[in-house]
């Protein structure tokens, strides 16, 4: 069997409209969707479509993420399964970490605890919603992680939106397409990374079975990616910290005068920025770098195991 084929049927044939390349086709139509819409909103200065350019600019980027693992994910799972991971599991997640998250005050744990709530979420989420997919592999866990991952995200996303474009002055259109964009391109290395990770893990612990298996390596992978959440939430902050750092000067203002004169003050915000995208590529790196590990791991396991088993 291909790549290109998707095995949801009983006697095992391809889905006649299972192809790949559908999810940058999407992007590319979603995105000149999303560009035409701004265009007419700016013309027609018309807020009704505001709700539009939220829900289109929030879900694009993660939806796509979908249809890229409907086109790869094999075994007893649908696209009607996927699609309503993505929806469900998006609305179950933003909903059960919002009560969760309810009563976390500021400190300096809060973005670990956030990390720690948000990936319990998803990973309860991904259990139940993987419970009957067989054969339970790295591989289909992983997207199917991404697939809850993005539907997190998606609606998370659209709740940033909302909120940048409400202001006491009105609606701030650039507030919103600004929030829209910087989330969208972060996306995909952001929930989707982290639960696409714990998802090849979680399933690739079952070595193939239809049931999940216990492994402490469950927990080990479902701490670390809840440590890459909270550094990634907690990015710019660490970038204003190792800014005053480096800036010596700063330090020396803080010290002394109990604060920082317009100049440093800049040159401390200048650092800051660019030490901010630093950071977010490093967390970023780290979670592709162990999502490629994981799989290779498991796909190394899955061939040893193959290869044991005895010729009928």
């Amino acid at each position: 069997m291909t790549a290109d084929t998707w095995v949801d049927r009983p006697d095992g044939a391809p889905h006649p409209h299972h192809h790949h390349g559908w999810w940058w086709k999407t992007l590319l139509t979603g995105l000149a969707l999303w560009i035409l819409t701004i265009v007419v909103t700016i013309t027609t200065q018309n807020t009704n479509l505001v709700p539009t350019l939220i829900l289109l600019g929030s879900f694009l980027v993660p939806f796509c993420v979908v249809l890229f693992a409907i086109e790869r994910v094999t075994g007893s799972v649908s696209s009607l399964q996927l699609v309503l991971a993505f929806f469900v599991g998006g609305i179950f997640g933003v909903l059960g970490a919002s009560l969760l998250e309810v009563n976390l005050h500021q400190s300096y744990w809060l973005y670990l605890v956030v990390g720690l709530i948000e990936e319990l979420v998803k990973a309860v989420l991904l259990i139940v919603i993987g419970w009957r997919v067989v054969p339970k592999t790295a591989a289909q866990g992983a997207l199917l992680g991404a697939t809850v991952g993005a539907g997190f995200a998606a609606f998370e996303s659209a709740g940033y939106a909302f909120n940048a474009a409400i202001t006491t002055r009105g609606i701030d259109l650039v507030s919103l397409l600004q929030t829209e964009v910087f989330r969208a391109i972060l996306a995909p290395v952001g929930h989707v990374l982290w639960t696409a990770v714990l998802g090849a893990v979680l399933f690739g612990a079952a070595r193939g079975a239809a049931r999940f298996r216990f492994s402490i390596w469950i927990v080990v992978t479902y701490v670390g990616v809840a440590i890459l959440h909270g550094l990634w939430d907690s990015a710019s902050d660490l970038a204003a910290v190792i800014a005053l750092i480096v800036n010596g000067r700063a330090l020396e203002e803080l010290t002394t005068v109990g604060g920082l004169t317009q100049q440093t003050a800049s040159a401390v915000s200048a650092l800051a920025g660019i030490l901010y995208i630093v950071v977010l590529i490093v967390v970023a790196a780290g979670g592709i770098l162990t999502l490629w590990l994981v799989l290779r791991h498991y796909r190394h396991a899955e061939r040893k195991r193959m290869a044991e088993q005895p010729i009928v």
